[in-house]
């Protein structure tokens, strides 16, 4: 009776030992899941090799974008596309833009009268908005305009765009140069708006990576100026 009473109090025992050891498998916590590892992409970067921050012409509440070639006189847009001519042919001096040189001597022969009166109707036009000091506005307009055609990251697609413009206005004659010219002008500005294009959705893309991976980033404020291009002039040449 003795060895029966110890028995089972040897399997009682050996049961609350087990049972205690089962009870703590099943409480104890799993490991802590590994941290997720972050892949940041590569920051965006300005297109064509614009600066980092830039002013672009503002788009309106339909999407038109405007620009220094926006809303132009007859006498405005054919001295401008001469303009973007003068800088083509001082600029783009690529081997495959060798015509435009030659070209753009042939249009200020073929056309000098033309030039010569859309100068003075511009001239005329700045005096009666200006005033006595029209020529300081006016210098100070065309500089912005030579500063516009001669935006860097452009270059090399204005310099396609004004061969094949160099081209066709060789036939165009001087009654029809105001048109031809405002033609034109759309066709050469569409190459700086569709940079502006771009140059918004990086700003709108880098945007949008600072504050995803980089919330306290702060964005650089300043923005470089661009000069004329060297040797360009403001007046007839």
């Amino acid at each position: 009776m003795t060895d029966i009473r110890n028995w089972r109090s040897i399997g009682v025992g050996g049961l609350v030992v087990a049972l205690a050891a089962l009870s703590g498998c099943a409480t104890k916590a799993p490991p802590p899941p590994a941290p997720a590892v972050v892949v940041v992409p590569p920051q965006p970067y300005p297109p064509l090799g614009a600066p980092a921050n830039m002013a672009t012409p503002p788009v309106d509440a339909l999407g038109v974008r405007h620009t220094i070639n926006t809303g132009l006189t007859d006498a405005q847009a054919t001295w401008s596309l001469r303009s973007a001519y003068n800088v083509a042919a001082l600029n783009c001096t690529q081997p495959q833009h060798a015509g435009i040189l030659e070209n753009y001597r042939e249009y200020l022969k073929s056309h000098a009268k033309k030039l010569t009166a859309t100068n003075k109707a511009l001239d005329k036009e700045f005096k009666e908005r200006e005033g006595a000091k029209f020529i300081k506005a006016r210098e100070a307009y065309m500089t912005q305009v030579y500063n516009y055609f001669a935006l860097p990251p452009t270059l090399p697609l204005f310099c396609d765009v004004a061969l094949a413009m160099s081209q066709d206005l060789k036939a165009v004659k001087s009654a029809d140069l105001d048109g031809a010219s405002a033609a034109s002008l759309v066709r050469v500005d569409q190459v700086f708006k569709d940079f502006f294009t771009g140059y918004d959705q990086y700003k709108a893309d880098l945007a949008a990576w600072q504050a995803r991976y980089y919330p306290a980033q702060a964005a650089v404020s300043s923005v470089p100026t661009i000069t004329p291009p060297t040797g360009s002039a403001l007046q007839p040449q």
